[in-house]
């Protein structure tokens, strides 16, 4: 049934008792109005794709008044009559991959490639920046101004962190180009945030108080593992997986692994003498701890820095915050969240917490330094 509809005509029409029931407007062919046992009322808009028919929904018409419901369906009618399908491309667009959906297939496919530390950083940047800011837009319909408003509010409070959730949100998009997501990427010619470069050298005074510390404290695997990365300016990671079939003490040469580096390369590295009788100590006394370990019919440890179990540490971040207190490397400061926010306690009161001033990279610069400057006191190359 047709007739005219109004607004007044539309909010009377009477409920069935069963199912629904369409009442269809006289002025737009296809559109109508189905309202159903239960009293709801919804614009309707049937058309005709090739041979099947169609029935989409508009909207409540609480929401949609009989003019605006007219307009639509005068715009469902023109794509209809241009060979769209109006809800077919509606389920489409539901259909497509949102930066969720991509990051999910960058999380399981891209990800595994990286080491444990870059895919512990990129898993932060998508929880804390990238999923809250884009993650609901469909990959297809992002923008430049999208990628700049996220990098911009972010680098108010950490530029670097900005720089690094745009590198990122780029690595998808490229990959999304690939996997046929889309065919650009809206990343590039964002403009990065000034950073300033952070370079940190330990003084003599400084490396003497470490010292000390790492020669009292009970934890002789950790602190050996510090003493060789300031010996050696070697990278956290490819020292804490470091094993004895690596070690050339006759040489005098550490033959790192192509898939324990950085570079995925394989890399000879000269040892000094203070490194060499470190590693010489080592050895003796993990030859005595094989040789209990033998007794017990255990399999020997073959790692430099084994944890309890025996297997290489895998970090020394609580470690390397307890030995900078200790060494007096860390400074009191305001606790904050993923986001840089201030963390507060019940009575909104700021919740301090140490902080170290020097990073386990920074033995890295101070090594290199010390090679450069040579101008570390010989008590203090004694100490380490």
């Amino acid at each position: 049934m047709a007739e005219p509809l109004t607004d007044k005509l539309v909010k009377d029409l009477p409920k069935p008792e069963t199912g629904n029931r369409i009442t269809y407007d006289e002025d737009v062919r296809g559109l109508g109005v189905r309202v159903t046992s239960a009293g709801a009322r919804s614009w309707i808009f049937n058309y005709r794709a090739g041979r099947t028919e169609r029935r989409m929904t508009i909207g409540d018409t609480t929401a949609w008044t009989v003019k605006k419901a007219r307009e639509r369906a005068n715009e469902l009618r023109r794509l209809v009559d241009g060979g769209h399908d109006p809800m077919a491309d509606r389920h489409a667009d539901r259909a497509a991959p949102t930066v969720n959906d991509l990051a999910d297939r960058f999380v399981a496919e891209h990800l595994p490639k990286k080491r444990a530390s870059t895919q512990d950083e990129y898993l932060r940047l998508l929880r804390v920046h990238i999923r809250p800011a884009l993650g609901k837009k469909r990959v297809a319909d992002l923008q430049y101004g999208d990628l700049e408003a996220m990098h911009r509010k972010i680098a108010v409070t950490a530029p670097y962190a900005a720089n690094r959730a745009l590198a990122v949100t780029s690595k998808m998009l490229s990959l999304a180009i690939r996997w046929q997501m889309r065919t650009d990427n809206p990343a590039k010619g964002v403009e990065r945030a000034q950073e300033e470069k952070r370079e940190r050298f330990l003084v003599d005074t400084e490396i003497a108080r470490l010292s000390d510390a790492l020669e009292s404290h009970p934890e002789r695997n950790s602190a050996n593992a510090v003493r060789f990365l300031l010996l050696t300016g070697a990278r956290k990671g490819e020292t804490l997986s470091a094993t004895w079939d690596q070690i050339d003490l006759a040489a005098g040469v550490w033959l790192k692994p192509s898939a324990a580096t950085k570079q995925r390369k394989e890399h000879r590295l000269p040892l000094s003498a203070p490194a060499l009788q470190l590693l010489s100590e080592m050895k003796a006394e993990a030859e005595l701890e094989n040789q209990r370990r033998a007794k017990d019919k255990l399999p020997p440890v073959t790692a430099l820095f084994p944890g309890p179990d025996g297997k290489p540490l895998t970090d020394i971040k609580h470690f390397w915050a307890s030995i900078c207190r200790t060494a007096d490397l860390s400074v009191e400061v305001d606790k904050l969240d993923d986001s840089g926010k201030v963390v507060r306690n019940a009575e909104g009161q700021p919740v301090r917490v140490w902080q170290s001033t020097v990073r386990i990279h920074d033995l890295r610069h101070t090594h290199a330094s010390i090679l450069v400057n040579l101008g570390l006191s010989l008590p203090i190359i004694g100490k380490l």
